[in-house]
């Protein structure tokens, strides 16, 4: 028997929906207000990240519809700073906590054999962990 169900599945994809949406427009602010040569290179890359996040956004929207659901228009709150290396730790940050939830989705939808969901996210989940792998490079850890 599942211990999760496709109504709570909806639930926490829409959830990671409006995260997408929130590293969106994260990304889009920190490339804006990052400062100073060595992180030109980085500005470009959060601009990638900005761009993958629609993506993500899109398919989860799909996804969320495709269940029977309504994907949501609501977001947390994006983090700011005016300190380069406190802006690259949220975005890591951010990262990692949705690797962390991907991980889970995955799982759940393949409970319930949502093999096709369970591939999107995957593919989601992959892109994630690039960008992980990007601001910890960045970060020198």
């Amino acid at each position: 028997m599942a211990h999760i169900t496709k109504e709570k599945l909806v639930e926490l994809l829409n959830k990671d929906l409006g995260l997408e949406y929130t590293a969106m427009v994260q990304y889009t602010q920190h490339q804006g207000v990052l400062k100073g040569a060595m992180y030109q290179s980085m500005q470009k890359e959060l601009i990638i990240h900005a761009q993958e996040e629609l993506q993500h956004a899109t398919i989860l929207a799909g996804q969320i519809s495709y269940l029977g659901g309504v994907p949501t228009v609501d977001m947390p709150h994006a983090k700011i700073s005016g300190d380069n290396v406190t802006m690259l730790q949220q975005d890591l940050d951010g990262e990692n906590d949705a690797i962390t939830r991907y991980i889970a989705r995955i799982r759940q939808a393949e409970e319930l054999d949502l093999y096709h969901l369970a591939q999107q996210l995957r593919n989601i989940l992959a892109v994630e962990q690039e960008h992980a792998m990007d601001l910890e490079q960045a970060l020198g850890k």
